[in-house]
C-alpha cells in the first residue's frame, strides 16, 4: 500500500547535521547513513541496531547471497561468520568490511561455476546411474569441499539436461503415435547432444546476467537485507528501480510504443501498439530488427548483443524527445527511422469488463491492480476506470456485478477508498494507525452510489493490501458477498522518502541517491481487526489448488504482528441472506465435477510440494514424469467451456477496438477464457442467488 508524501523538514535538518563527515565517505556510506537515519525516525516499529540485529542481517543476507547453496563453500561461510555480531558496529561506524568481503567471494565463486558448467556439459552424463538431486535449497547444506560442491553442480546440470531430454523424447513419442509425416525421428544420442547444448546456452545466459550484476546492484541487495529486518515491505530503491516502480504503478511509460523480443542477441519488433508514436510514424514494422539507437542527432549506439533491459532503456525516453533507430528490414536492407517519444499506456494493467450470460446478464470487472497517477503524467486512476466500467455495464442492463481481485497485489490507498465509495453511500472505509498510536479513519465522503445492485468480490491467496481493504469493507458493510480463498494478509502502509534532502548543497553532485519505501502505518478494517497476517476470510470459501499449502504474509521473513483497534461507526446492509447463499453454494460444489477435480489437485500439489528430490536415472525420472503428466491430464476438464455460460465484450469496447484487430482478438480471447473459468461461473451463480 503506497502513497506519496512530503518529506519532513525536521528529518532533512537532522540528517544534514552529520554531512560534514561525508568528505571521508564514499557514496555507499552516505546512502546507508541517510537510509538508516530515515528508517529509524519514520518506521512504524523501529529496531535497535545491536548484536541481535547484526545476527539477523547476517542470516538473511547469507540466504539472499546464495539461496540454493550452489556457490559458497562452508569455508566461505566460516570466513563471513566472523562478522555475525559486528555488522551493527559497521552500520554505526560507516564501514563495509563484511559487505565488501562477501562481494569479493561471490564474484570469485560465480566465475568458477561458469567454468564448471562448460566442463560438465562438454560430454554426455551417465544416465543409467541411480542418484538423486535435491531442488530445495532449504533442505541442502553448504558443501565442505570443492569436490563435494562440484558434484552438486554435476547433478544440477544433469537434472536440467534430463528434463529437456525427457521433453524431447516425449514429443517424439507423441509425434510417432500421431503418425506425423512432417516429423523426423532422431536417435537418443542426437537428442542428448541437443539437450546438453540447450542446457549450456541457458546456463551461459544465466552467468551472463550474473556477471552483469554491478556493485551498485549488489549494494542495493545488501541494503535491502537490512531494511528487510524491519518488515518485508520496507525497501531501498536505486533511482532506476524507483522509476520502473512508478511506471508499473501508473500503468504507463514514455517511449515509442513497440513490443520487443530478444533472440540470439538481436532485438526484434514483435508488435506495434496502435495509436503509439511508432504507429503514427509508420515506418517501423513487426519483424524489423533494431541494430543501433541514437538520441536525436547524437552518435548511434550499437545494441546487438546488449542486454535487453539496457537496450530498452536507450530506446525509452522523455515525451517529446527524438530517438533514431537503425533497423534491419526483413529483406536485409537497413533504414534509420526517427520517432518522437510519447506517453505509452500499458492497457494490460487497467480495469476491463465483460458481460456474462448465466440465466441473468451479469457484469464482470477484472482489476489487476489499484493503479494511480504516480508519474503525474495524467495516467489512469483505477477508481475512475472502475466507475467507467460500471457505467458501461449498467447501460448494458446487467443485473449484478462481479469484481475480480484475484492476484491483485494492491496499490494506492486513496484509490481503494474512492472505489469502495462507488458501492456505498458516504461512510468509513478503512482505519489507519501511525507509530504514535494515532488512528485516522479514511472515509468515502460522496453520497452518490454508482452501483447499488447485487455485488460479489472475488479474492484468492494473491489478493493483498488494497484488495483486502476493498474486500473487507464490502464484507463489513455486508454490501456484497466475498468469495474465494483467504487473502494474502498484508495490512501495512508504505510511503516513499527521497534520500536526496539528506545532503547539503555542496554534495549535490552525488544525487540522486534513490528512495526508500518505509512501513509507517498499519491499516485496520472498520470492524477493528487488522488484515495483517490474517487477511480476509471470504463469506463463501471455494476449493482451491493451493488450499493445503501455506501462503501469504505470514510465510515472509520478519512480518509485522496482527492486532486490533476500536471498531468504527458504520451501518450494515440487511439485504443479503448469507445462510441461503452458502447453502446453495455448498450444494453446487458437492455436485460439481470441476471442483471435485480441484480438491484432488490440491492434495496432489501438497504432496508434490514436499517431494523436492528427483531421481537422475533417466528411466526412473521419465517414469515419474509420465505419472505426473497423467495426473495433470485429469485436470484437462477444467479447460473446457462451461455449458450454458458465455462471456462477451461490451458494445462500447467492440466499437472502440474495431480498428485494432490485434487488440480486439486479444480481448475476445480473454472472454473465451472467462467461459472456462469455474470460479467465475460459480460466482455468477452466487449473483443469481442474490436479490
Amino acid at each position: 500500500m503506497l502513497k506519496k508524501i512530503i518529506k519532513p523538514v525536521l528529518l532533512i535538518l537532522v540528517i544534514s547535521l552529520t554531512s560534514f563527515t561525508y568528505f571521508q565517505f564514499d557514496k555507499n556510506q552516505i546512502i546507508q547513513d541517510i537510509l538508516m537515519s530515515v528508517i529509524n525516525q519514520v518506521h512504524y516499529s523501529p529496531l535497535k541496531v545491536d548484536d541481535s540485529f547484526s545476527e539477523n542481517v547476517y542470516e538473511l543476507y547469507l540466504k539472499r547471497l546464495d539461496l540454493n547453496k550452489k556457490f559458497l563453500l562452508q569455508e566461505d561461510v566460516n570466513v563471513l561468520s566472523k562478522y555475525r555480531r559486528s555488522i551493527d558496529d559497521e552500520i554505526n561506524n560507516g564501514s563495509f568490511d563484511f559487505y565488501k568481503l562477501s562481494e569479493s567471494i561471490i564474484k570469485k565463486r560465480i566465475q568458477e561455476k561458469e567454468d564448471w558448467s562448460k566442463e560438465f556439459l562438454n560430454k554426455p552424463f551417465d544416465y543409467k546411474v541411480e542418484e538423486f538431486y535435491e531442488t530445495d535449497g532449504e533442505k541442502s547444506k553448504y558443501a565442505i569441499t570443492e569436490a563435494e560442491l562440484k558434484d552438486e553442480w554435476r547433478k544440477m546440470l544433469k537434472f536440467q539436461t534430463i528434463a529437456r531430454l525427457d521433453e524431447m523424447l516425449t514429443n517424439q513419442e507423441k509425434a510417432k503415435e500421431k503418425k506425423d509425416t512432417v516429423f523426423v525421428e532422431k536417435s537418443f544420442d542426437s537428442l542428448e547432444v541437443d539437450a546438453r547444448r540447450k542446457t549450456l546456452k541457458a546456463n551461459l545466459d544465466w552467468f551472463k546476467r550474473l556477471n552483469k550484476i554491478s556493485s551498485k546492484d549488489r549494494f542495493s541487495i545488501y541494503l535491502n537485507t537490512i531494511t528487510g529486518l524491519y518488515d518485508p515491505h520496507t525497501e531501498y530503491f536505486a533511482p532506476k528501480e524507483k522509476k520502473r516502480f512508478d511506471q508499473s504503478m501508473s500503468g504507463q511509460f514514455e517511449g515509442i510504443g513497440a513490443k520487443l523480443q530478444s533472440k540470439d542477441g538481436i532485438l526484434k519488433i514483435s508488435e506495434i501498439i496502435v495509436g503509439s508514436p511508432s504507429f503514427k510514424q509508420g515506418e517501423l514494422k513487426a519483424g524489423d530488427e533494431i541494430h543501433k539507437v541514437a538520441q536525436g542527432a547524437a552518435e548511434p549506439v550499437d545494441i546487438t548483443n546488449m542486454e535487453m533491459d539496457e537496450a530498452i532503456d536507450l530506446i525509452k525516453g522523455k515525451k517529446g524527445t527524438e530517438v533514431r533507430l537503425t533497423v534491419k528490414k526483413p529483406d536485409g536492407s537497413f533504414k534509420v527511422i526517427p520517432i518522437i517519444r510519447d506517453v505509452i499506456e500499458i492497457e494490460e494493467t487497467y480495469a476491463k469488463s465483460a458481460i456474462l450470460d448465466n440465466k441473468k446478464k451479469i457484469g464482470y470487472i477484472y482489476l489487476p491492480m489499484f493503479y494511480a497517477d504516480f508519474t503525474r503524467n495524467g495516467a489512469h486512476r483505477s477508481s475512475a476506470d472502475m466507475r467507467k466500467e460500471l457505467e458501461k455495464l449498467k447501460t448494458a442492463g446487467v443485473e449484478g456485478i462481479i469484481v475480480d481481485l484475484r492476484d491483485n497485489g494492491g496499490g494506492s490507498l486513496q484509490e481503494v477508498v474512492e472505489m469502495v465509495g462507488l458501492f456505498i453511500p458516504k461512510g468509513p472505509v478503512v482505519q489507519v494507525k501511525d507509530k504514535y498510536g494515532k488512528v485516522s479513519v479514511m472515509e468515502d465522503k460522496n453520497q452518490s452510489i454508482t452501483w447499488d445492485g447485487p455485488l460479489a468480490i472475488m479474492i484468492n491467496h494473491g489478493s493483498a493490501s488494497a484488495s483486502e481493504i476493498l474486500a473487507a469493507a464490502i464484507q463489513d458493510y455486508k454490501r456484497g458477498v466475498v468469495v474465494g480463498t483467504q487473502s494474502f494478509g498484508k495490512g501495512t502502509v508504505q510511503s516513499f522518502y527521497s534520500l536526496d534532502p539528506g545532503l547539503l548543497p555542496q554534495f549535490d553532485s552525488l544525487k540522486p541517491l534513490g528512495e526508500v519505501k518505509i512501513t509507517n502505518q498499519k491499516f485496520y478494517r472498520i470492524n477493528g481487526g487488522a488484515t495483517q497476517l490474517k487477511g480476509v476470510y471470504p463469506d463463501v470459501v471455494l476449493p482451491d489448488p493451493y488450499a493445503l499449502i501455506d501462503l501469504g504474509e505470514k510465510e515472509l521473513e520478519h512480518p509485522m504482528p496482527w492486532d486490533e483497534i476500536t471498531k468504527a461507526v458504520y451501518a450494515e446492509y440487511k439485504t443479503i441472506n448469507y445462510s441461503k447463499v452458502k447453502k446453495n453454494n455448498a450444494d453446487r460444489i458437492k455436485n460439481s465435477a470441476a471442483f471435485k477435480i480441484i480438491e484432488k489437485q490440491s492434495k496432489d500439489l501438497r504432496k508434490k510440494k514436499d517431494d523436492t528430490k528427483y531421481n537422475l536415472h533417466i528411466d526412473k525420472y521419465r517414469a515419474e514424469q509420465k505419472q505426473m503428466r497423467e495426473q495433470i491430464k485429469k485436470y484437462d476438464d477444467l479447460k473446457n467451456d462451461i455449458k450454458g455460460f458465455t462471456a462477451e465484450l461490451t458494445i462500447d469496447d467492440k466499437e472502440r477496438l474495431k480498428n485494432d484487430t490485434t487488440k480486439l482478438n486479444r480481448e475476445v480471447k480473454w472472454t473465451k477464457n472467462i467461459q472456462k473459468d469455474n470460479y467465475i461461473f460459480e460466482v455468477s451463480n452466487i449473483i443469481n442467488d442474490l436479490k
